[in-house]
């Protein structure tokens, strides 16, 4: 049983309505994107983390602190900023589960319908291989990807099973860069891994060759190489 009540900001005592901080509907605190608040204050009244309700992940006010930081001090920073797309998330339920990115539903509600092309796979992790039990008794994983346009960029991933809390951090950088289906084909399989089945997903290879890469991979290409002084 997953209960997943969510929690309020804990902003109670800090009397936010005698500098004018404006808080939303459900009580979280207002911010722009450089987490500056609504505040009339003489001096700027900042808000970061799970106050504002965009992303409640410690990583992610670790991240949003850390730019402000940049802003503030660092030198010719002052326009840097977060970025709340495309975070990794993982429930640590048992079997773990990893998301990123847009639900099939969202993926349709933004792209249309006929833009969305869906990818699916369930299978039981070989760590259970020996296991002398019937095949479909064994725990399964389940996997998704989620493609939008004619290039089927990678606009969501998700995955329940063994694994799937490890796998994510990789896989979240593939997809903030921006991969496509064909870069995911493009990857040569780790074998036996369950995170092997994203890149052999089927349809396999069978995508437009499009990469999301500044430098692609796809075709035998050669890799990049670094920019030297």
């Amino acid at each position: 049983v997953l209960i997943a009540t969510g929690r309020s900001p804990n902003i109670d005592g800090l009397n936010l309505s005698n500098v004018d901080v404006t808080l939303n509907k459900d009580g979280y605190i207002e911010t722009d994107d450089y987490g500056r608040t609504t505040s009339s204050s003489e001096n700027t009244i900042y808000a970061l983390g799970d106050v504002c309700g965009k992303v409640e992940l410690t990583p992610m006010a670790i991240a949003a602190g850390r730019r402000l930081a940049d802003r503030l001090f660092g030198p010719n920073m002052s326009d840097v900023k977060v970025s709340y797309d495309f975070v990794p998330t993982v429930v640590f339920s048992h079997p773990p589960i990893g998301t990123i990115g847009l639900t099939e539903k969202e993926a349709i509600s933004k792209y249309g319908k006929e833009n969305v092309t869906i990818h699916k796979s369930k299978f039981a992790n070989m760590y259970y291989g020996p296991w002398p039990v019937e095949a479909e008794d064994k725990p399964k994983t389940a996997m998704k990807l989620i493609c939008a346009g004619r290039n089927e960029l990678v606009v969501g991933l998700h995955v329940i099973g063994m694994g799937a809390d490890e796998m994510l951090q990789g896989f979240g950088i593939a997809i903030k860069m921006g991969a496509t289906k064909a870069d995911f084909d493009a990857t040569v399989a780790i074998h036996p891994t369950a995170s092997e089945e994203f890149v052999t997903m089927f349809p396999w290879g069978l995508s437009p060759p499009v990469s999301g890469a500044k430098h692609s991979p796809l075709n035998g290409n050669t890799p990049p190489e670094p920019e030297l002084g």
